[in-house]
């Protein structure tokens, strides 16, 4: 192992880790014999992890006709999958930050973050990803960039300085880290995911969401969140300090039967479902 590498782990190793109530959850719904009755006793063990899923649930970005007052309800509405990603999602909400000597805003990133994640929901429908498994694809989008969050804690000045080379926008900021620390985000993202135990699609989809080129079981969730990632600066909701939009591949274009604009423009006004996303800012 390189000493570059043994660097990166070292800072992995020192984000905090999930809540033991998320990694009790990740655990569980990791088995196919997950039991809905015992995620309900799970959950309920953590009063404030319930009060924010329920009030996630009950929330317009779900949209549901009628309230939901207990989890046990809520997993018969929603289903095991979304209530163990409602759940991650919030754990890793409450991992950001507000304040680095990066001069990274996390706020910004955070409403970034929450607009690929709804967009690469949305594209994920769109080819065919089923309800059961759409809600993995906002969690890839979520937690795409993560690996930023790792550098501005662990390396503030070398993160200002590819913030300030992808500033003008004449290179991605990925291209940057790379020229500053030798690695990216994505790299660090895939690290971090892995460290927390995520699903292998997620960790897959995190350390190549850059890079069109590999693939493999993620291939298409990875494809959802490049894609999304392109839409959300195209409408400039949020702000990850990357200003390049990068046109599609035509292996890109073939997966989503359009080039950019074209998706852009058949996709309609999303500005409502990007403002539903900004309940996850208020828990």
């Amino acid at each position: 192992m390189s000493t570059s590498q043994a660097r990166l782990i070292a800072m992995v190793d020192r984000m905090p880790a999930f809540p033991q109530t998320v990694g009790r959850i990740l655990e569980m719904t990791a088995r196919p014999d997950c039991s809905p009755k015992d995620l309900v006793k799970v959950v309920e063990h953590d009063p404030v992890m319930t009060m924010k899923i329920l009030r996630l649930v009950n929330s317009a970005y779900f949209g549901l006709t009628r309230t939901i007052r207990s989890i046990n309800h809520g997993v018969v509405m929603v289903g095991i999958n979304t209530v163990k990603n409602v759940a991650l999602s919030v754990a890793a909400m409450g991992m950001l930050p507000r304040k680095n000597q990066a001069g990274f805003d996390t706020n910004e990133f955070l409403l970034h973050s929450l607009g690929v994640a709804t967009v690469a929901r949305l594209l994920a429908g769109r080819i065919g990803v089923g309800e059961k498994s759409a809600p993995d694809y906002f969690v890839a989008g979520l937690l795409h960039d993560f690996g930023k969050v790792v550098l501005a804690q662990f390396m503030p000045e070398e993160l200002r300085r590819a913030l300030e080379l992808a500033m003008d926008g004449s290179q991605s900021l990925h291209l940057a880290e790379r020229t500053v620390i030798a690695s990216d985000h994505a790299e660090i993202g895939g690290l971090l995911a892995a460290s927390w135990q995520l699903s292998p699609e997620l960790v897959g989809c995190i350390r190549h969401h850059h890079d069109l080129s590999v693939n493999g079981d993620w291939g298409i969730m990875r494809d959802c969140v490049f894609a999304a990632n392109q839409i959300v600066r195209s409408l400039g909701f949020g702000d990850s300090g990357n200003r390049v939009i990068e046109s599609f591949p035509p292996a890109l274009e073939e997966r989503f039967g359009h080039d950019l604009p074209e998706l852009i423009e058949t996709i309609g006004d999303i500005t409502q479902e990007l403002e539903k996303a900004k309940i996850f800012l208020k828990l």
